[in-house]
C-alpha cells in the first residue's frame, strides 16, 4: 500500500479523531525530537496498518487505527521540568487511556493497545491482542527513528555552530 492509500485507510476508520479539535491540539506537543505527537502517532498508524497488511495477520482495522492515534493521548508537554510527570514514560499511557475514553470511547482492544504500548518498560500491562503488539513494535520503530533524527539534526547544528 502506498503511503496516500494508508491515509485514506486512516481517515476512513478514524476521520472524527483525526478532525477533532481537541486531537489537534496534539499537534503542539513535541514528541521526539522535532516531530509532534500528532505526526508520531500518524506515523506509527501507518506503521502498524502497513505492518497487518503485508503480515496477513486478520486485525480489527479499525480499533488497529483508533488506538494507534490514541496511544500518546496525553495532552502535556513531557519536555515541561514539572514533577507530576518526571515518570512520563511510565505513567502516560494511563492518561492517554483516560482522555481517549473521555473524548471518543474506547474497546477492550483499544483500551489495552493504549494501556500496554510502553511494554516492556511497563512489564505490568501486557499486550494481550495483536493489535496490540503492532502497536507496541511500531511505536518503538517510529520512535527510534525519530529520536535518531533528532538526534542528528541537534549533532549537526552544534558542529554548525563551533565551525563559525
Amino acid at each position: 500500500m502506498t503511503l496516500s492509500e494508508l491515509y485514506t485507510e486512516i481517515e476512513e476508520y478514524a476521520g472524527d479523531i483525526l478532525n477533532s479539535p481537541k486531537y489537534l491540539l496534539t499537534k503542539n506537543y513535541c514528541q521526539h525530537g522535532s516531530i509532534s505527537v500528532y505526526d508520531h502517532c500518524l506515523s506509527v498508524a501507518m506503521l502498524a496498518l502497513k505492518m497487518a497488511n503485508e503480515s496477513g495477520w486478520k486485525v480489527e482495522k479499525e480499533s488497529l487505527i483508533r488506538g494507534c492515534l490514541l496511544h500518546d493521548y496525553f495532552l502535556y508537554d513531557w519536555h515541561a521540568d514539572e514533577k507530576w510527570h518526571r515518570l512520563h514514560g511510565f505513567t502516560h499511557a494511563k492518561r492517554a487511556m483516560k482522555n481517549a475514553q473521555h473524548d471518543f470511547g474506547l474497546n477492550k482492544i483499544e483500551q489495552n493497545m493504549i494501556f500496554s504500548h510502553m511494554f516492556p518498560l511497563n512489564l505490568t500491562h501486557f499486550p494481550r491482542y495483536k493489535e496490540s503488539i503492532l502497536l507496541c513494535v511500531a511505536d518503538k520503530v517510529c520512535g527510534s527513528f525519530e529520536t535518531i533524527d533528532g538526534l542528528k539534526a541537534s549533532l549537526f547544528s552544534e558542529r554548525r555552530k563551533n565551525q563559525s
